[in-house]
């Protein structure tokens, strides 16, 4: 999901409940807060040595002892707006960070609707060789790069 997407469900549906959905079933707990909105940048090189680039929105989630705290629609659309001086344009994907017991970061992959609010649920990031045609690997094996100027 792209930031300009997560504005407008935000300003469409005000003072309305988040509650963010984990892969694997669970969910962070509902006292959260987003303590940074961020655009990250990533410049790299892939194995097969192509320059690549990638970019997204940010959202650190923090989780205190402070049972109270409940952040709404309406909240952290403001959160957001107070950032986006920091992005060139909007259509940016949203990741949500996230520590349990190691630091995480999940895309944002889409809103649900119930009748408590609004359920965002994440996906799991995944690796994977960007060079397959110079490793000569199929992308659904794990193998080891087997091509000269591969990984």
């Amino acid at each position: 999901m792209e930031l300009i997407e997560l504005l407008d469900i935000l300003k469409n549906h005000p003072d309305r409940s988040i509650q963010i959905a984990l892969p694997s079933g669970g969910s962070i707990p509902a006292h959260f807060h987003v303590t940074e909105v961020g655009h990250v940048q990533k410049r790299f090189v892939d194995c097969g040595g192509t320059l690549r680039s990638t970019a997204s929105c940010l959202l650190q989630i923090w989780v205190a002892n402070d049972l109270e705290h409940r952040l709404d629609t309406t909240k952290l659309n403001k959160i957001i707006e107070k950032g986006l001086g920091l992005f060139d344009n909007q259509h940016i994907p949203i990741e949500i960070e996230y520590e349990q017991e190691i630091l995480s970061q999940y895309p944002l992959q889409s809103i649900e609707f119930n009748d408590q609010g609004l359920v965002f649920q994440v996906a799991n990031k995944h690796t994977a060789c960007l060079a397959p045609d110079k490793c000569r690997i199929e992308l659904n094996v794990m193998s080891a790069c087997s091509g000269p100027g591969c990984c």
